[in-house]
């Protein structure tokens, strides 16, 4: 445990707020990243975002509590996670990318800290301030999802060895090749169903046949 919690672990995963790139190549080369560190840091994310559609203020909150599912939405936080992970993968072995498979998970979980760090702040602010103040929130949020962009972009350009041209282009391709896998996941959920409901209706003729 202590090989993935060290305190040199927690002092580069937050180092990428304030010197990102050297941070992110002693992640990749003198391996100072941490997975389980990573994964933590999207499991809070999704509990913090939860937390944020249901106690947000009603001043910027229009969402019915009663209609969240934490447990789903953790779900997709991990399966967006999962998609980023193999698809960025898949294209950076085809372009020379120097980055290994835990790599690109350090990278897209430390990635997540801006907005980690944003959401609690930000929903409490959302329970005190006016309409008139809103726009201080949607500042808070809005910067940390933009600081959040500039971590991936930096670390993925870090831990593959790129350009940032390079780096640009193969997030493009990344997130094209998430949606041509979440197109075939799509077409192998519907054709496990229609199997399903062949079989079933092949089982429920037997049944009542004899």
């Amino acid at each position: 445990m202590r090989k993935y919690f060290s305190r040199e672990k927690f002092g580069y995963m937050f180092g990428i707020l304030g010197k990102p790139i050297d941070s992110f190549y002693e992640i990749r080369y003198r391996d100072q990243g941490s997975v389980p560190l990573a994964v933590i840091c999207v499991f809070v994310l999704s509990a913090l975002f939860t937390v944020n559609r249901v106690f947000a203020g009603f001043v910027v909150n229009e969402i019915n509590p009663r209609t969240i599912d934490g447990i789903t939405e953790m779900g997709a936080f991990f399966l967006l996670l999962g998609l980023f992970c193999v698809g960025n993968w898949a294209v950076t072995c085809l372009m020379e990318g120097e980055g290994r498979m835990r790599d690109i998970v350090t990278v897209a979980g430390y990635a997540m800290l801006p907005i980690m760090l944003a959401l609690g702040p930000a929903t409490i602010l959302s329970n005190v301030i006016s309409f008139e103040e809103a726009a201080f929130y949607h500042i808070i949020i809005g910067v940390s999802i933009a600081w959040t962009g500039v971590l991936l972009l930096l670390g993925i350009m870090t831990v593959h060895n790129y350009t940032l041209l390079k780096t640009i282009i193969t997030l493009v391709l990344t997130f094209i090749t998430i949606l041509i896998l979440i197109f075939i996941g799509l077409l192998i959920m519907d054709l496990l169903n229609q199997i399903y409901g062949f079989l079933f209706s092949i089982y429920t003729e037997l049944v009542f046949r004899f």
